[in-house]
């Protein structure tokens, strides 16, 4: 079990091939609880649940599940791991209306195949317990109500799709999958306008260090 930073964790097997990462993020809280970032495609349950198993991680242990944006790649093993783990789900109250289906979403990128009903509804800026204490980011640009979750005292970022890991530096969000690219961007500079020296993508990279003057650079250029 590969601690990418203390007490973050990247999910084996759940990558559908070498071209195309996944990261699903596994995150100690204080005490005896674990938050989960994003639950993969559809069938990475079974990548997550042995992954939980091979480390001696109780599946009830897993208290919450953290979700960035409504895309298959993201949620779709989402009623399956919060079935499992019976764990509480959080998502921005726009995105959670997406999940549910109501109303379908008709932008770019494939929703969930089955409409799922999240627990928590969040809203930009809202604290969220788990992982020492998380900030959710309203970040919309790749979908519209996607989230970006953010640990400041230590500055860690857990981006979703917002920015994309290429090669040695992230990149903005890919513009074929992005419901609004200038919202993006706008929501881009946000996140480069915060202490991060840790980015957490969601399809390469991460980067675990000096992360902060990677992003003002990239925000120069958009």
């Amino acid at each position: 079990m590969t601690e990418i930073l203390p007490g973050v964790y990247q999910v084996e097997g759940v990558d559908p091939s070498p071209e195309f990462s996944t990261h699903v993020f596994l995150l100690k809280d204080p005490g005896a609880t674990w938050t989960l970032v994003d639950t993969g495609l559809p069938g990475s349950e079974v990548a997550i649940a042995a992954y939980l198993k091979r480390h001696s991680i109780a599946a009830s242990s897993v208290a919450r599940i953290l979700l960035t944006h409504l895309h298959r790649d993201h949620v779709g093993a989402l009623a399956a791991v919060a079935g499992l783990t019976k764990a509480k789900t959080y998502a921005h109250w726009l995105e959670a209306a997406y999940i549910a289906n109501d109303p379908p979403y008709e932008g770019p990128g494939m929703p969930p195949a089955e409409p799922f009903h999240v627990t928590e509804k969040l809203k930009d800026g809202d604290a969220v317990e788990g992982f020492g204490g998380l900030v959710a980011y309203h970040t919309p640009g790749h979908t519209p109500g996607h989230t970006s979750y953010y640990q400041p005292e230590r500055k860690i970022l857990f981006s979703g799709d917002l920015f994309f890991g290429d090669g040695a530096a992230p990149v903005l969000t890919t513009k074929e999958y992005t419901h609004d690219r200038a919202t993006a961007i706008v929501s881009a500079r946000r996140m480069a306008g915060l202490r991060v020296e840790s980015l957490m993508t969601y399809h390469g990279g991460p980067f675990v260090q000096g992360a902060g003057p990677l992003l003002h650079g990239l925000v120069k250029t958009l």
